[in-house]
């Protein structure tokens, strides 16, 4: 096959191309994401670690929401207008190099709340408009290139555009807590804007929803992927210095199998085929799923927070060491499955899955705080994203096309 070396017109995708999947460039996009968020979840962990509960939870959601929301727009853009040529490849490589300026700018982030100053988000910001810096163009260039999505292209550019201004305040004003996190909201809420206004008042962008929805599976698989790594290095450091454990063998078991039955979950669920049927219906399914990939990062921080109460790490409770995976696991199993709901509409069914995945995340903060082994309460908890999905498979009631 002859190598592709001059620009093709970016003009809009056929949005019925059938089951199509991301490409291998977005999925090299997507790895980048992995260091992102394993710094974040490293200082989550870390934090809950030192009993600074505050700073460990409101510095990930300000970091994890930052790097979903800036992964969120490429997303749907690639999907509409991929066009896979020299240009769009270093569009995404300048995307790239943003998304490792943010990552380390995490860690100001979580160091500058813990001591109650100036929010330091310079670093984390300034990578963020270095993907703008990549994406925007890239709008340019369809609005040029193709008259027919033109005035929802520049819309989508202008949103982005205005919204930078924003973000330059909020990285250079010295501003409290408070203060950051209104001017976070109101400039992600221009960003927000833009597409609303765009998709629903102008030509709707020729985005795909089988890609899109395999494209959301990615990233809960790279949330998924860092929990993991970061759960089996503080295992290995253990094993390194007193050998195999029955409580390392657990926590290691655990993490595995919680992590697979999360992705089972959302890959049962015909999110593609749903969201075909019911297009109108992306913005509150596609923006709704943020709360769930942050959870999904922070299941692997809990799990990281336990392997550190094993090895002795940290003081915290045996409560609050189980509450920091049974509250992003309650969070991701009811998330998953309202998102796919709303999409398919109400049938009562939801009712049953979300009751069976939230009885083990219950069930396993009590027997902690009945003073259970904290180890049994997570093996018990973890069943979470199991129980539903056992429930999918096994169930004639719930055929793919009822889900």
């Amino acid at each position: 096959m002859p190598v592709r070396t001059q620009l093709q017109r970016m003009v809009g995708r056929d949005p019925d191309e059938g089951e199509r999947a991301g490409s291998g460039l977005e999925v090299f996009y997507d790895l980048i994401f992995v260091v992102l968020f394993s710094v974040g979840g490293v200082q989550l962990a870390d934090h809950l670690a030192e009993g600074k509960v505050f700073t460990a939870v409101v510095g990930y959601l300000l970091v994890s929401f930052a790097a979903i929301w800036a992964w969120i727009n490429f997303a749907w853009f690639a999907s509409a207008f991929d066009t896979d040529d020299p240009w769009f490849r270093l569009s995404v490589l300048v995307q790239m190099i943003g998304v490792s300026v943010m990552a380390v700018g995490i860690p100001p982030v979580f160091s500058s709340i813990d001591a109650g100053a100036h929010i330091d988000m310079k670093v984390i910001v300034f990578g963020y408009m270095v993907m703008r810096l990549g994406l925007v163009p890239q709008w340019l260039r369809a609005a040029r290139q193709s008259e027919k999505y033109r005035k929802t292209c520049i819309t989508y550019a202008a949103a982005c555009i205005v919204a930078q201004v924003g973000w330059t305040v909020v990285a250079l004003a010295p501003t409290g807590l408070t203060a950051t996190i209104i001017a976070v909201a109101v400039c992600a809420a221009i960003e927000f804007l833009g597409p609303v206004i765009a998709e629903t008042t102008m030509t709707t962008t020729p985005w795909n929803p089988y890609h899109i929805t395999e494209r959301y599976s990615t990233l809960i698989v790279i949330t998924l992927g860092e929990g993991v790594v970061g759960t089996v290095a503080v295992i290995q450091a253990q094993i390194g210095r007193t050998g195999w454990t029955l409580q390392t063998a657990v926590l290691g078991v655990t993490a595995l199998g919680v992590t697979f039955a999360m992705w089972w979950l959302y890959t049962i669920m015909p999110n593609g085929e749903a969201l075909d049927e019911h297009r109108n219906r992306c913005f509150p399914w596609g923006y709704g799923m943020v709360p769930v990939f942050m959870a999904c990062a922070s299941v692997g921080a809990g799990m990281h927070l336990i392997a550190k109460w094993i090895e002795g790490e940290t003081g915290d409770s045996d409560l609050m060491v189980v509450l920091a995976v049974a509250i992003p696991l309650a969070v991701f199993t009811v998330g998953i499955i309202m998102a796919h709901y709303y999409l398919v509409g109400h049938c009562g069914m939801e009712i049953v899955l979300i009751v069976v995945a939230l009885l083990p995340v219950l069930l396993g903060v009590v027997l902690v705080a009945a003073g259970v082994p904290l180890l049994i309460a997570v093996v018990v908890g973890s069943f979470a994203p199991v129980l539903p999905t056992l429930v999918i498979e096994f169930s004639e009631k719930f055929e793919p096309a009822t889900l």
